[in-house]
């Protein structure tokens, strides 16, 4: 699919001390794009050269977080929907799989923390934004769920940031099966830090929380939560990034997502 609309698919705003970014591209479920996530680097760019920005929150419009990356382009032009990490657009020399993790290390990189503020359907590419995030905020919307084994591939790039965040057992569940989970559940394995009815209520209050600490204070906090995570892609990324493009293409994988976009159940399911 390709993107519909003028404008930059990830709008930036602030008022002082938060600036937030916003994926707005929902007539494709704020898929991850070339445009989109062009956009996303530019807006944390933005928010980490602001001296008076203490926080960078990360939400979307419409019902949908992030579904992942559009299957259409890699099937052919046979469907027009959303799903993993592995069919992220990459711009320029960039594989999709590259694209990705660049998005990913940019996030944990950044010497500001960025908070999640999530309500709405999260799934494939969009679990590993979530993972990235410092802290992850789920209103009553959200579901979840890793569906890339129900299509033939895995959850490569992802999981250098959500393997850090899940417990172990909740790992094994939900990697394999592609069930969806809520908010409640997410709260209670890791993925996200609290599960609340008014999620941009808690926001405000950690956003006033963090207005309390010095910049230099988060951001050498920050790079101590993120060094284990970060050094797992300076060891692993390339391998996930070739491993994930050799899945990509494979009959197993072709017909999952083709079946997907046709919504029928794969050859292997019937």
């Amino acid at each position: 699919m390709t993107d519909k609309q003028d404008g930059p698919l990830v709008r930036y705003g602030t008022d002082g001390v938060r600036a937030t970014l916003i994926l707005d591209s929902p007539h494709n479920r704020n898929a991850l794009s070339p445009r989109l996530i062009a956009d996303f680097r530019a807006g944390l760019a933005r928010a980490q050269d602001d001296p008076q920005v203490r926080a960078v929150v990360l939400t979307h419009t419409g019902g949908t977080f992030c579904a992942g990356a559009d299957l259409s382009a890699a099937t052919g032009g046979r469907g027009d929907d959303t799903a993993t990490d592995a069919d992220t657009a990459a711009g320029g020399g960039e594989s999709p799989a590259e694209a990705m993790a660049g998005l990913l290390r940019a996030i944990l990189e950044c010497p500001k923390p960025v908070i999640g503020l999530i309500d709405g359907h999260v799934r494939a590419g969009g679990m590993g934004l979530v993972g990235a995030c410092d802290v992850a905020v789920a209103g009553p919307r959200c579901t979840f769920a890793l569906t890339e084994a129900r299509l033939g591939l895995a959850a490569s790039i992802i999981s250098l940031t959500v393997l850090p965040r899940m417990t172990s057992r909740a790992a094994g569940r939900y990697f394999l099966t592609g069930e969806k989970f809520d908010g409640a559940r997410a709260e209670a394995m890791g993925l996200v830090t609290v599960a609340a009815d008014d999620a941009a209520a808690v926001i405000d209050v950690l956003v006033a929380e963090l207005r309390k600490a010095s910049p230099q204070g988060l951001a050498e906090s920050k790079a101590l939560l993120t060094r284990a995570v970060l050094a797992g892609f300076d060891a692993d990324a390339e391998r996930l990034c070739e491993r994930s493009a050799q899945l990509f293409g494979t009959p197993e994988a072709i017909e999952g997502m083709t079946a997907f976009l046709q919504k029928r159940a794969p050859t292997w399911a019937e």
